[in-house]
């Protein structure tokens, strides 16, 4: 007898949400659980960070049941990195663990909680053959990259970061959503040499050089700089959802782009808890006056447009 052919899993929808150590992963992960579930969606919270210990939101799926960072470092003697590095090529070892974990919830939003070592994400396959193997079984993933916006402070960092963001998008290979988390604590880092529309959508980097090389130290690597700047300016992908994961309406920008990047479209119940929650918003302080505020600051500095900034330079 011929073998029956496997029934295809229905189509499910999610975020992969992965970043830098300390960018907010975490916390994004609770606040959007939180902000779904207000809004009607059944969420699903899969922690695949072998190393997240006091995880605060509600886990339906944890990868430490599978292996731990503590006890890979323990048995055989690697570092924390070498020891992640192993962790994730384990998880892609025992696929089928994790597709039982997941068949398990059906009509489901997930949010994936992903380790924070940058190397999974630029160089390492491991993770991004796990995200090929959930598209196989008709998830629909957008990858959120988050990224803590006191990087917009300094110059060298900020270029930094946009080389990993661009690095990060073509090699995870998923629909992308880069976000400057942290929003409401950018201030505490020092003041930001343009405003914020020209770090969230990455306007002409030259400008951005000059202040580099204002440094003495980068004054030496500003050929270097440029042509990074080039690579970054040349593929034309990097842009970021400022977001601050207690203001609600900031929240709803970074859904609407994942759910955009995603294919997802909510339905009219979803659209009028939406209504409803920020109808009952009026009034009421979710943060989103400071945060409002810190943009006002950074559009409209002196009463200057961004192009007259950048022609004073």
């Amino acid at each position: 007898m011929s073998a029956q052919p496997r029934v295809k899993p229905a189509l499910r929808f999610g975020q992969v949400v992965i970043g830098p150590p300390g960018s907010g992963k975490t916390t994004y992960c609770q606040g959007m659980q939180e902000f779904l579930t207000s809004l009607g969606r059944k969420v699903v919270v899969v922690n695949m960070d072998p190393a997240n210990e006091g995880i605060p939101y509600s886990c339906a799926v944890d990868i430490a049941e599978l292996v731990t960072l503590d006890d890979v470092m323990e048995n055989l003697k690697l570092g924390p990195n070498g020891g992640l590095l192993y962790c994730m090529e384990y998880v892609e070892a025992n696929l089928d663990w994790l597709e039982s974990k997941l068949t398990q919830y059906s009509d489901c939003y997930f949010l994936f909680d992903c380790p924070g070592q940058v190397e999974l994400y630029t160089h390492q396959s491991s993770v991004k053959n796990i995200f090929s193997q959930l598209a196989k079984w008709n998830f629909r993933l957008t990858a959120v990259h988050l990224v803590d916006s006191h990087y917009c402070a300094d110059p060298a960092k900020f270029i930094s970061v946009l080389c990993t963001s661009l690095s990060t998008m073509l090699h995870v290979e998923l629909p992308h959503v880069n976000v400057l988390s942290k929003l409401d604590l950018i201030e505490q880092y020092g003041s930001l040499a343009f405003n914020l529309d020209f770090y969230t959508e990455v306007m002409d980097l030259t400008y951005l050089l000059d202040h580099l090389a204002a440094d003495p130290f980068f004054k030496k690597f500003r050929h270097l700089n440029e042509k990074l700047a080039e690579v970054i300016q040349d593929y034309s992908l990097v842009s970021f959802v400022p977001l601050n994961v207690q203001d609600k309406d900031s929240m709803i920008q970074v859904l609407r782009a994942v759910d955009k990047a995603n294919g997802y479209c909510f339905g009219d119940l979803e659209e009028r808890n939406l209504q409803a929650m920020m109808s009952a918003a009026v009034g009421a302080d979710f943060q989103f006056s400071s945060t409002l505020g810190v943009q006002e600051r950074y559009v409209e500095t002196s009463g200057k447009s961004v192009e007259e900034e950048m022609m004073e330079l």
